[in-house]
């Protein structure tokens, strides 16, 4: 089975996130989520994670975190392995607490890290669980705000220096800024994750894949992830694989291949742009609204896991 691509380097920034096995709870009390904030704070203290922003659901949590010594695995094992250990033994139970493997996408920081820290604590707003999310004590946002003190193990500076600073002019910015998310239609940034492993510009992919995974030797469960984001499907092969499942003269013959190109050829947005007579961030929007247009369509799910199939690419 496919594993997830893991790439770790000194100063990288990931969005991560958990969720329990067969979406069960994780946390099922206050006690349960304080406990786990101490395992953040032990992830700082021994291994060096910078946590930049959290939110803990009852089924998963989502993490903002940097990590100065490239060490993102050894962090969220002690993280989630020590926290199974604690529920279980609460518990009386033994096995998986978690659902697989953590889920970390790799982040160019300065183009999203404002955006995830607002798409983080904007979870319990959208999941009906509060109006507002300072209302809401298991975040990191009555931080950002000033609500309350921060802990040692918290960095709110960096997203706050793009709304100058930590102190009230920070802090009232910040708060604008999250809180113009409730009066808009905000679409997830995830929307942009390229492969199910970077969410960033096409110099920040390019750079990456330069110096992280050309001519780098991989675990074997690794190999189809490696291989769709060096060597995917181009346009050409996209469009014969979407004209066999599909033909040409469906209504979303143009979008599909367009989605698909964006999602699995790993090229930049402007070399899809050109094959299809577009501009490079008009195939982002393009891929970005099929995928919001198709979302629980089953139909449409059936066709595109044909065309993955047809394609070889992660199902």
């Amino acid at each position: 089975m496919a594993r997830p691509l893991r790439i770790e380097f000194p100063g990288a920034f990931y969005h991560v996130t958990s969720r329990g096995n067969e979406r069960k709870a994780v946390f099922r009390n206050s006690r349960d989520k304080g406990k786990f904030l101490s395992y953040l704070e032990s992830a700082h203290d021994r291994y060096g994670a910078v946590i930049h922003a959290y939110c803990l659901m009852e089924n998963h949590y989502h993490l903002l975190l940097e990590t100065p010594r490239g060490n993102l695995a050894q962090i969220l094992h002690h993280i989630n392995g020590a926290y199974t250990t604690y529920f279980n033994i609460k518990r009386g139970r033994s096995g998986h607490l978690f659902q697989g493997r953590f889920k970390g996408i790799l982040i160019e920081g300065d183009a999203y890290g404002e955006e995830l820290s607002r798409y983080i604590h904007l979870n319990p707003v959208r999941a009906g669980l509060v109006k507002d999310p300072s209302e809401y004590g298991w975040s990191s946002y009555q931080y950002y705000i000033g609500k309350e003190r921060k802990p040692a193990w918290l960095t709110t500076e960096w997203v706050l220096g793009y709304f100058g600073g930590r102190g009230h002019p920070g802090y009232r910015g910040y708060r604008e800024f999250v809180e113009k998310g409730l009066t808009m239609e905000l679409e997830s940034p995830l929307r942009e994750v390229i492969a199910s492993t970077f969410l960033g510009s096409e110099g920040f992919i390019k750079k990456i894949r330069k110096e992280y995974l050309e001519d780098k030797i991989f675990d074997k469960r690794n190999q189809p992830a490696v291989k769709q984001i060096l060597k995917g499907p181009s346009p050409g092969e996209i469009e014969k694989a979407v004209a066999k499942a599909v033909g040409k003269e469906h209504v979303f013959y143009k979008k599909l291949c367009i989605h698909f190109s964006h999602q699995y050829s790993g090229m930049g947005l402007d070399e899809i742009g050109k094959h299809f007579g577009m501009k490079g961030g008009a195939v982002s929007q393009s891929s970005r609204r099929f995928k919001g247009a198709i979302d629980g369509h089953k139909g449409m799910e059936r066709t595109i896991n044909i065309i993955k199939k047809e394609l070889h690419v992660e199902c």
